[in-house]
């Protein structure tokens, strides 16, 4: 390893042409250069023009195994008090604030330790009095809005195990202003708005309870780890730690951590480098290095010598995980385990694509490596059928395991696995958001970039023996295995509302540092839109011989590298024959007469090939791609499928038996249940989720009729979408060579529509869910007609009323009143011309808050709160995105589909652009009094209504109970 090291060391080649120097390596495609500044801040950036805009990360080295035990959750506390402001902004009179603030860290500090709960109810109401007085002087987010005035996307942060990471997209022209705005939020963090969001870190953690996943795999990495962090803590926390948090730690952890020498700025995207790394500098160089910025050892973890059990609870489906430990993402034992990932489970190819999902052996199994810092976990996991036990499904998941270690696996599923490992390494390159988290992780690892960039090779050289022998030593008995069970989880309990008074969202106010944001002048970046004549090809498919038809084609050629995409739309879908889901997915178990099942996803595989039938409400996509070179073969093989596809009975039987039990464990789900309940709450009951054909009726359908029913596809006509290397010509020609082509085509069959349903008057829809949190949306529709003139007063509306955490609701719901850990709200515009506009509201809140959020909905509905200030940044925002943003690649296509549903033949984006200017905060408040305000609405609820206070509910309009039965049709 040491030798192996060395040599790719030696491949580093130090940048002369800057002023700043920098490290990059040899034949790295993505190009990246990585400066380290003075004070130890590491800088990656790696430039791809494809748009001019910048996919930032700053990324810190800490996560949740730098918490202090005896407050757990504090590294995903700060990410979210990150976002609170500094001296600078957030504040309108900071010496003022800071007595205020120092008296609530100090009170926080008494709190944590009372046990008395009336002591602690009456400190608690002292806290929330002091609060008041701070937030005077508090202007809620304000970080938000200088992100809008920069025209960012994706303003967001995360925590893990080992890394907090702090995310944004933001238009190249805004490097300077992006700087200047970080570099303060990251040297001056200031802590203020305390308990609201504390409630909202609470409504976080309540999804997790809910969550049985999350739940699996703290217990996994409990047993795995119990010696370190990663399983003595979560990433969440413990709700006795969250109920007492300390201000006082988090100052503490913010100084200890936060420093430049243990922080990375990973940058992909559309600049200059040299520009961009002396902006850099000029902001974040005096930044001081911490002293004390060094990563904790746990040392060895206890050997596992014999298979450990252990056992979660809760009340959705019943899953077996299990899970081997590993080396750290450092490692080079990563290059053999990210192999093995693709041996096992790939997607198409994998011995337990094959072996265990292909043949139906389970409901479902796949496996993968879950890397980390410190150690790395396996994990594999599988979920019974109907009459199995989780036993059972360990057994089948063992013997996949051993099938490798015996090397029971094709001579071509190494070779094919490297070619498509390759491939996707070239595909993420595509991604400025891909290639900066691949910076990110090599930071937060320790991985150095030349051993990242020459995993590619390494790979090469690697052997089935090699893999064998890997897998002989290390898949011993040394595994954990989890038995997610079915059941009630006793262990959860409930966090009573606090009396939170609401805080001002002094929304006119604006501090002089987001005016100078403002109004700082940069180079402009001149919109491009979709021109449909000059960006697209059109043209057709000309059948063999002279007696066929044509087909229609919509082709963009690729000029970066030898992917292709190719697909076929036809102009129907489920509403007009559902039983094509069906068809579409019993396909996937079939082959030809020629290849087995298992010989048909080898040699898609093995063309670095894939294939996917799409069926919506009204179309129906057959997709193909991968490597442009393997285009005529993956076709023709294609075709081949689609009109030779051999019936197998007994896989037919056995997979009606897949789709009743993935319908049994999808009621268990409380996202499943939400999902299912809002499209009968907004369609009514024929609906997506309602549109099905029950177990028995597909017991009784003739497989072959399903297979008819692809093999007639061709007789219906399509519209041939292209984007890849060929010449248009010679796609054509190829689509012809191995596409049918009827000399007439049969008539689409007639469709029966989702529709829409209006809301004449309130009421409630309820259906139950056992859970500490309630999930509503507010729904209302006048059945309205799309009217693309309004497009750009709707849009404006979207960002300023609900879309960002800059918005009326994010503020109202959660920064105000901690009532939410998300709440958002939009004005829906139609997917195709003859349907109608809706309104709805959003939120997930615990059970004893959802009066409290439908009344402040209603509220802020009725008279939507008013500023100018705020208004003009949401413009901002939405000019600065709309300018900016760029379709290529077969997004050009997606766009030209858009507007034929929409029946224009323009990029709407470009009318809302130059029609923003026009608009007035006057418009937009006439849009929401019009369309939103003192209108009926129809309550739809999923929750437990024993925990509800239905007296108040029933108080805006009836209320129709619905079964899970009822919202899943089955």
């Amino acid at each position: 390893m040491k030798k192996l090291l060395f040599f790719l060391t030696a491949l580093v080649v130090l940048g002369s042409c800057s002023k700043y120097k920098y490290d990059e390596v040899k034949d790295d495609m993505s190009k990246t250069r990585i400066y380290t500044l003075k004070n130890g801040l590491k800088v990656y950036l790696s430039v791809n023009p494809g748009e001019p805009r910048i996919q930032t990360y700053i990324a810190v080295r800490t996560g949740s195994k730098n918490d202090p035990a005896e407050t757990t959750g504090l590294a995903h506390y700060l990410e979210h008090l990150m976002f609170k402001g500094t001296s600078k902004f957030g504040v309108t009179d900071p010496e003022k604030e800071a007595p205020l603030l120092e008296d609530i860290e100090n009170r926080y500090e008494a709190y944590r330790k009372m046990t008395d709960p009336e002591v602690r109810r009456k400190a608690y109401h002292e806290i929330d009095s002091v609060s008041q007085l701070a937030a005077q002087y508090f202007i809620p987010n304000e970080y938000d809005k200088l992100m809008s005035a920069i025209g960012a996307e994706g303003t967001n942060a995360y925590t893990s195990y080992d890394v907090t990471c702090y995310t944004e997209d933001i238009p190249s022209n805004e490097v300077e202003n992006w700087a200047k705005i970080q570099s303060d939020r990251f040297q001056n963090m200031t802590i203020r708005g305390f308990h609201t969001e504390l409630e909202a870190v609470y409504e976080e953690y309540n999804i997790h309870l809910s969550d049985d996943q999350d739940k699996t795999i703290n217990a996994l990495f409990a047993k795995l780890f119990p010696n370190h962090p990663y399983g003595t803590q979560t990433v969440i926390g413990t709700q006795d730690h969250l109920k007492n948090p300390s201000i006082k730690n988090i100052k503490e952890y913010f100084e200890k951590w936060y420093v430049p020498n243990n922080v990375a700025i990973c940058m992909a995207g559309d600049f200059d480098p040299d520009e961009v790394i002396a902006t850099i500098d000029k902001y974040f160089g005096k930044w001081q290095r911490g002293n004390d910025a060094v990563q904790p050892e746990f040392g060895e973890q206890p050997a596992i010598t014999a298979p450990v059990d252990t056992t979660v609870v809760g009340q959705e489906a019943e899953a077996l995980w299990m899970g081997y430990r590993f080396d750290g993402a450092s490692s080079l034992q990563l290059d053999t385990l990210n192999i093995i990932e693709s041996m096992l489970s790939n997607g198409t190819a994998g011995l337990i694509d094959l072996d265990i999902n292909q043949q139906m052996k389970l409901l479902y199994a796949y496996g993968g490596i879950y890397s980390l810092a410190d150690q790395s976990v396996f994990l594999i996991l599988g979920a019974p059928l109907q009459g199995q036990t989780l036993d059972d499904v360990r057994a089948i998941l063992l013997e996949e395991i051993e099938k490798l270690k015996r090397g029971e696996f094709s001579d071509d599923l190494l070779p094919s696995v490297k070619n498509n490992i390759k491939l996707n390494y070239y595909n993420s390159l595509e991604s400025n958001q891909q290639r900066a988290s691949m910076f990110v992780d090599a930071f937060i690892n320790g991985t150095p970039w030349e051993q990242k960039v020459k995993s590619i090779s390494r790979i090469e050289s690697i052997t089935k023996e090699q893999i064998v022998d890997f897998a002989k030593r290390h898949f011993t008995d040394n595994y954990v295995t989890v038995y997610k069970r079915q059941g009630v989880d006793e262990t959860q309990k409930k966090i009573d509302k606090p009396e939170i008074t609401p805080i001002p969202t002094n929304r006119e106010l604006v501090s002089d540092f987001v005016k100078e944001i403002q109004n700082s002048k940069v180079k402009p970046i001149k919109p491009r839109f979709v021109d449909f004549k000059k960006d697209l090809t059109f043209g057709d498919v000309k059948a063999k011989g002279d007696d066929g038809a044509t087909l229609p084609y919509v082709y963009v050629k690729n000029k970066e590298n030898g992917r292709f995409s190719l697909s076929f739309k036809y102009d129907f879908g489920e509403e007009s024959d559902v039983r094509y889901n069906y068809a579409a997915e019993y396909l996937d178990y079939l082959g030809t007469d020629s290849l087995s099942p298992a010989e048909l996803k080898q040699l898609f595989y093995k063309l670095a090939c894939s294939y996917s039938i799409s069926v919506g409400p009204r179309s129906i996509y057959v997709n193909l791609g991968g490597l442009s070179e393997s285009m005529p073969e993956a076709l023709k093989q294609l075709e081949n499928l689609l009109l030779c596809a051999r019936v197998d009975t007994a896989a037919y039987l056995q997979y009606v038996q897949v789709v009743d039990k993935a319908r049994s464990d999808a009621k268990l789900d409380q996202q499943t249940n939400y999902s299912n309940l809002c499209s009968y709450g907004i369609y009514g009951p024929y609906n997506r989720n309602r549109n099905i054909l029950t177990t028995q009726q597909l017991v009784e359908t003739n497989p072959n009729d399903l297979l008819d029913l692809l093999r007639e596809l061709g007789n219906h006509k399509s519209t041939v979408l292209y984007y890849g290397p060929m010449k248009a010509g010679k796609m054509a020609s190829v689509v012809a060579e191995n596409h049918a082509i009827p000399s007439k085509f049969t008539a689409d069959p007639e469709a029966r529509h989702y529709v829409a349903q209006p809301t004449p008057e309130n009421e409630v829809l309820i259906a139950p869910y056992d859970a500490k949190n309630i999930y509503m949306r507010m729904y209302h529709n006048e059945q309205h007609e799309w009217n693309p003139e309004q497009a750009a007063v709707q849009a404006l509306f979207n960002e300023y009323y609900g879309g960002s955490m800059g918005s009326v609701v994010f503020q109202e719901l959660r920064e105000a009143r901690g009532l939410a850990y998300n709440a958002y709200a939009a004005y829906m515009m139609p997917s195709y011309k003859d349907e109608k506009e809706f309104f709805f509201t959003h939120i997930i809140t615990q059970n004893d808050k959802m009066i409290d959020c439908v009344s402040q909905f209603n509220n802020i509905l009725d008279t939507i709160p008013q500023s100018e200030s705020s208004f003009q940044i949401a413009k901002d925002a939405l000019t600065k995105r709309l300018a900016s943003q760029r379709a290529t690649k077969f997004g050009l296509i997606n766009t030209w589909l858009y507007s034929q549903q929409l029946g224009i033949d323009y990029d709407l984006n470009e009318k809302i652009y130059k029609a923003l200017p026009s608009i007035k905060l006057d418009d937009i408040v006439k849009f929401e009094q019009e369309n939103m305000a003192h209108k009926t609405y129809r309550y739809i609820i999923l929750g437990d209504e024993k925990e509800l206070d239905m007296k108040a509910i029933e108080a805006y309009g009836p209320v129709k109970r619905l079964t899970t039965e009822e919202i899943f049709g089955y």
